[in-house]
């Protein structure tokens, strides 16, 4: 059987792509919705609405590829998928340095020529405490495992791969090992999708308690990670509003009187 490459916004068709795309939906729309602030940006997989739940006023939709213009009206399910603003390089954004609070990274890594330096792109445009949210495909997983079996079998011509073919990988330790390095902070993170590589709806849907057994029992083994990290900012420390800084005169402690007569 002749081999073939799927790319990644025909799987994200596929019965496991919709399932992942329902997961990730769910985190996402869980962390952005508390991040505050004036300017949101989304780089890449204009599949997913990663900032349909966050409240900042500017937010933008940034293509990595302008093959993909113009969007689909909808994206896998039905859900309509936000109108893309620009088509840029994920190592060049066109923003200053410290203008954005908040940077989503859906899959956008592991899909760029040069994902330290696309990281270290968004580190040069994030607000001091700014936040980045980052999905990834875990290799540490039964489909990262049947991504490297397949990848060994289309060397002879007759097997298909499971996952696209769009990019390395990034293990979820070596992401935390680049963050550190640029100054981030991890806040949050958690491992997900944890039923085996089927292709087939019926048979992902036989191994739904896997999710719940997952999480339990082997939760860094998920098929995707998500992981929110925050920018520090050495010797820099946020200034508490003046109504915190300044104590409140009628919650001084009273004079108490003495027992003991005045020396006169």
């Amino acid at each position: 059987m002749k081999s073939q490459i799927i790319g990644l916004t025909d799987w994200l068709k596929t019965p496991p792509g919709i399932y992942l795309l329902d997961w990730e939906r769910v985190h996402f729309d869980q962390a952005v919705s508390d991040i505050f602030g004036y300017h949101a940006l989304q780089l890449g997989l204009p599949e997913l609405d990663v900032l349909q739940t966050n409240r900042m006023p500017h937010q933008w939709l940034a293509l990595t590829d302008a093959q993909a213009w113009p969007l689909p009206e909808t994206a896998p399910g039905g859900i309509s998928s936000r109108p893309a603003a620009l088509v840029t390089e994920a190592a060049a954004l066109p923003f200053p340095e410290n203008s954005l609070d908040l940077v989503a990274l859906p899959h956008t890594l592991e899909l760029g020529a040069d994902p330290h330096s696309a990281l270290r792109e968004v580190a040069r445009v994030l607000v001091p405490e700014g936040r980045v949210v980052i999905s990834g495909f875990n290799p540490l997983s039964l489909w990262g495992l049947r991504q490297e079996r397949d990848e060994l079998y289309r060397l002879f011509g007759y097997h298909d791969l499971f996952l696209p073919k769009t990019g390395d990988f990034i293990g979820y330790w070596r992401l935390r090992d680049w963050l550190r390095l640029l100054n981030f902070e991890v806040e949050s993170a958690r491992f997900g999708c944890y039923r085996p590589a089927f292709s087939s709806q019926k048979w992902l849907e036989r191994f739904d308690w896997m999710d719940a057994a997952g999480e339990r029992w082997w939760p860094i083994f998920g098929a995707v990670y998500f992981l929110v990290a925050v920018k520090r900012v050495r010797g820099m420390r946020l200034l508490e509003p003046g109504w915190k800084a300044h104590k409140n005169p009628m919650a001084s402690p009273a004079a108490v009187a003495s027992k003991e007569p005045l020396n006169r």
